[in-house]
């Protein structure tokens, strides 16, 4: 019956009908003033009070009865759609294989793996010892965790040095604020030590007995502390083994590779430091790898008899790769090993005994170079395709001479391989299997460059079903992010055939802000060069619409966190180029948000986007920011949607966003707010519901376009 119903689903009709937004009024948010004084300007804030929430004052209960009033608007706009998102999620889901098993890791004896079974959200973390055909253990079955929770999420999971007891971090309410527990696997008894408010990066010593975490601030939740836990002692006496001062800084406690390192990693967006112990005497001092230098970026990677360093050191601005001794590790012992290069962006170092990968980025596809350390002798690994997304997979063994990979393209499902470093082979241990039936033969890719208006080139890669013509009739769905130097790189996604099947287009714009053609693209994208990430996507919304990939009653932009930033700000800079506007937990209040140290994650931020106490980075930063630049003028659709216990971007941005285009825009066009009460930045923790927030989006997107699905 399953698979009947698969293959009608995706034999749709796209046909014109009624299918449109039911009238409904939606609320109007109450306005109180609230003024901000500085520079000699008094901005009115009229939404400021929903700031108030989680009931800490007098207005809580108001904030949560609009995002209530806000989420019954919602329901009654999209209640047409109800069976058509019903629908959409069946489908998503049908093409999940609900009984699967990841690849098995190799560490240390014991191959671990998760696997999900039929009708579970979530999965079973197991292992078997030395041989695949060993009994399994089942070391936690997060499916029976999970139970009664709306929310629940595992991370961390870290394996002591004996095998004998894991340590893992649960966040039970989606604020990203992990209470770390541990496990006897011999006996399966979960020990009585539960450390709270943490990044949940437990990470052990080689004693089997003591463990270093990232502890976080309650308020803020910045990582500012590094902590030393034994097992047996009460976690309110943990000491303090690093403090961070500078709050423009994330911290993060790892271990080595080869096992006999701690390492605390100190980072902003321009400096960074490492401390290093030796893993075998957890009580000693942490000493710096190289103190912090100014606009210098370093990390470090332990081999057997040196450590390398990637750095962007003396101007080296896409990075190089330099080593130093084990016992001399500050700057003026480090030697060149590659040389930075101006088209070739240097990302990262996976090592192993006799090798080491180097994951590089050129014209904004990754390579991967593998150097043989006997003889310094290299070569790629080719990957086959024009626009892909490739990354380094699990590699926790030292010792082994094959790297496991991760590979994807707009066409190609999610597959995991395993590349033999001695032989040069590779073998697919897994591809993502799409249930249904799926022929990445019916489908077209394309990789161009859009020249924005200040000449620059900005790649798009964009997919589409055979048989789409450019008439620029077609819907076209336009993605970008756009920030943090985050590369967005072409990948493939089962939900998205639910578009591509109804005749849409999916474009990514690879923007600057993200780092997908080196450093200079990201600096490029950045601070007071902020802008150029919002023209370059309006450029690419044009280029699009001339060159009849889609027409302006089609076209449709989405982004996330930061991508709703950009969202915003095309929203208020090209109103009319787009038939409806997506914005998933937006960060859309930046000059209130960036002036309130107290507000989670803001001083990480300065180096981002600059500090508003800073006049000329206020200045910049209003000039865009999506809250400060809502004017009486026309909008197009817009849907948003955010989480009540959003850690990243507190819920009240994208609420006062709403609450303010109601009030000044001047169309007919909907302005949605969808608030999940229950979940925070990364939405639902199981492993469907998140179809749920797909569904709806498509079906915003399918009504806006006045079509409809027939199953």
């Amino acid at each position: 019956m399953k698979k009947i119903f698969i293959s009608l689903s995706l034999f749709f009709c796209m046909t014109q009908t009624q299918a449109q937004f039911h009238p409904a009024t939606p609320p109007i948010a109450e306005k109180k003033a609230h003024y901000r004084d500085i520079y000699g300007e008094r901005v009115l804030d009229n939404y400021y009070w929903m700031y108030d929430y989680f009931g800490k004052g007098p207005d809580s209960t108001k904030v949560v009865n609009y995002l209530k009033a806000e989420n019954a608007y919602l329901d009654t706009v999209m209640g047409g759609t109800k069976k058509m998102q019903s629908d959409l999620f069946a489908e998503m889901k049908a093409r999940i294989k609900e009984q699967d098993e990841s690849v098995p890791v190799f560490k240390n004896g014991y191959y671990y793996y998760t696997r999900t079974e039929n009708g579970k959200e979530y999965y079973k973390y197991c292992r078997k010892k030395g041989s695949l055909t060993a009994k399994e253990e089942v070391l936690l079955d997060v499916d029976q965790m999970a139970e009664g929770h709306p929310y629940y999420a595992v991370s961390g999971f870290s394996v002591s040095e004996d095998n004998k007891l894991l340590a893992f971090g649960v966040d039970e309410v989606s604020r990203r604020q992990y209470t770390i527990r541990v496990k006897n696997l011999e006996t399966g008894e979960m020990l009585k030590d539960a450390v709270q408010n943490t990044e949940a990066d437990p990470c052990w010593a080689n004693d089997n007995k003591t463990l270093f975490y990232t502890a976080k601030n309650l308020v803020t939740l910045l990582s500012e502390k590094i902590k030393r836990h034994t097992l047996g002692a009460d976690a309110a006496t943990d000491p303090v083994v690093y403090e961070e001062k500078d709050k423009s800084n994330y911290i993060h406690v790892d271990k080595s590779k080869n096992d006999r390192f701690i390492l605390i990693y100190s980072q902003a967006t321009l400096s960074s430091e490492v401390r290093m112990l030796d893993a075998g005497n957890p009580n000693g001092t942490f000493a710096v790898f190289q103190p912090r230098m100014k606009e210098v970026l370093y990390d470090v990677t332990p081999l057997a008899d040196k450590f390398l360093i990637r750095t962007n050191k003396d101007g080296a601005k896409n990075f190089k790769l330099m080593e130093c001794p084990l016992n001399k590790t500050s700057a003026e012992n480090w030697k060149e090993v590659i040389p930075v290069r101006a088209d070739v962006l240097l990302q990262g170092v996976e090592e192993f005994k006799g090798f080491i990968v180097i994951n590089e980025r050129k014209e904004g596809l990754v390579k991967m170079r593998i150097r043989n350390l006997k003889d310094n002798s290299e070569h790629f690994i080719d990957f086959g395709e024009a626009a892909y997304s490739a990354n380094f997979g699990a590699n926790p063994e030292y010792n082994s001479t094959n790297l496991r990979y991760g590979y994807t393209s707009l066409t190609t499902p999610s597959s995991v391989y395993d590349y033999n470093m001695v032989t040069h082979t590779k073998k697919l241990m897994k591809q993502q299997e799409v249930l249904g039936g799926y022929n990445p033969k019916d489908y077209v890719t394309e990789r161009f460059y859009v020249t924005a208006k200040d000449g620059t080139k900005v790649p798009v890669s964009l997919v589409y079903k055979k048989g789409f013509k450019k008439d620029g009739k077609a819907p076209l769905l336009l993605y970008a992010y756009g920030s943090y130097g985050i590369s967005t790189d072409a990948s493939f996604n089962s939900s998205r055939l639910s578009l591509l099947n109804r005749g849409f287009v999916f474009a990514i714009a690879h923007i600057r802000g993200g780092q997908d053609l080196g450093r200079q693209w990201y600096e490029n994208g950045k601070m007071m060069n902020k802008k150029n990430t919002f023209t370059d996507f309006i450029d690419c919304g044009e280029y699009l619409v001339k060159e009849k990939y889609t027409g302006k009653q089609h076209l449709y932009a989405q982004g996330g966190s930061a991508g709703g930033l950009l969202m915003g700000a095309v929203a208020n800079m090209a109103p009319d180029l787009w038939h409806g506007v997506i914005a998933q937990v937006p960060f859309v209040d930046v000059v209130n948000t960036m002036l309130d140290e107290s507000i989670p994650l803001t001083t990480n931020e300065f180096d981002e986007w600059g500090n508003p106490k800073n006049k000329e980075s206020y200045t910049y930063m209003k000039s865009y920011s999506p809250y400060e630049n809502v004017e009486r003028k026309n909008y197009p659709n817009i849907l948003v949607t955010t989480g009540l216990h959003d850690s990243q971007v507190q819920y009240f941005e994208p609420a006062k966003w709403v609450a303010k285009l109601r009030d000044m825009k001047t169309d007919k066009n909907v302005v949605l707010l969808h608030t999940n009460m229950e979940f925070g930045h990364g939405g639902a923790s199981g492993r469907f519901d998140y179809l749920k927030d797909i569904a709806l989006i498509y079906a915003f997107l399918f009504t806006l376009e006045g079509t409809q699905q027939s199953l």
